[in-house]
């Protein structure tokens, strides 16, 4: 499967399982892609920041993404962040990640010098002038410190530059301008808007979104598909419902963080990788240094929203 069509449904943003000493554990890895495969996911999304894609060599980076295509052999779409801080950096990762078999490309607006929004719309311009695969936004200013204004967006989306957009911005307003200008402007065909919360999947569909690409969905596929195609169905009693379970689960991130004693980032990856082990679908639950590892009480205590959730 590529992605001749426009992208739509549950999209995981894939954890990279690593092995104590931190390099990628491909067998964890396959076993990833099995289990979210089985949760019936409609797409994969490899080396996002839930994939912890900063923290990875290029080496590493080119064998995830590898090791999932060859794994998945066609039968989801497979994209891949080509994510860096200037367009020659990202280009080399297109052609990087297209090399590897990837289906798509994910990229964010430059990042760490100031970046004006003309300067933005020439960075996809020319990404997708040497991509032969489709490009999709990702809007994170979490990270990058740059938003993607919805008519930017909207205006590449009219040109053919973008496939799509992953918006992680927490912008609900500039979410749904998006959404209703991929809908009603007549210029713009075959555009896929997805959110990135995991909180708020259910009114994201209901405004009119495509998809998610929530990390919890690494934990919970199956709950972020059975979530979506009751959406889809109108049946926004159950869904509500249901996204009120993964609202309660998704508490699980705070684990680490409650004393201070690490970042919103270590406490968030480690709770996804920790609640895999002990799942049983990944071997190890190593974060990417230098972020700093969850206690054994921190991962009792994932153990225990997994269990409130009915997942252990």
């Amino acid at each position: 499967m590529t992605m001749s069509t426009p992208l739509t449904g549950v999209v995981p943003p894939v954890c990279t399982p690593l092995t104590p000493d931190r390099e990628v554990d491909v067998p964890s890895l396959i076993s990833l892609v099995d289990h979210l495969v089985a949760g019936g996911v409609h797409g994969l999304f490899v080396l996002g920041s839930s994939s912890e894609a900063a923290y990875l060599t290029d080496r590493q980076r080119r064998l995830v993404v590898e090791s999932v295509v060859t794994h998945v052999g066609g039968r989801l779409p497979v994209l891949a962040g080509a994510i860096d801080m200037t367009t020659p950096r990202v280009l080399d990762h297109v052609a990087a990640v297209i090399g590897a078999g990837a289906d798509g490309v994910v990229v964010t607006a430059p990042f760490y010098t100031s970046t004006h929004p003309a300067e933005i719309a020439r960075h996809y311009r020319l990404i997708a002038e040497r991509s032969p695969v489709p490009v999709v936004a990702y809007d994170l200013p979490v990270s990058v410190h740059t938003k993607l204004g919805p008519d930017l967006v909207l205006d590449l989306a009219a040109e053919g530059v973008l496939a799509g957009l992953k918006d992680s911005s927490g912008d609900q307003a500039g979410f749904r301008a998006v959404v209703t200008g991929a809908r009603t402007r007549h210029d713009i065909t075959g555009f896929s808007v997805l959110t990135g919360s995991e909180l708020l999947v259910d009114s994201a569909l209901a405004m009119g979104a495509d998809g998610a690409v929530p990390g919890l969905a690494n934990v919970d596929p199956a709950g972020y598909v059975r979530l979506y195609d009751l959406c889809r169905a109108g049946d926004w009693e159950r869904a509500r419902a249901e996204q009120d379970r993964l609202f309660a689960l998704f508490g699980m991130v705070g684990a680490g963080a409650a004393d201070g004693r690490m970042g919103g980032s270590s406490s968030a990856l480690g709770a996804f990788k920790a609640a895999l082990r002990l799942r049983g679908v990944i071997a190890c639950g190593a974060t990417a240094e230098p972020q700093v590892a969850l206690s054994e009480d921190e991962v009792e205590r994932v153990g225990k929203y997994l269990a409130s959730a009915g997942l252990l």
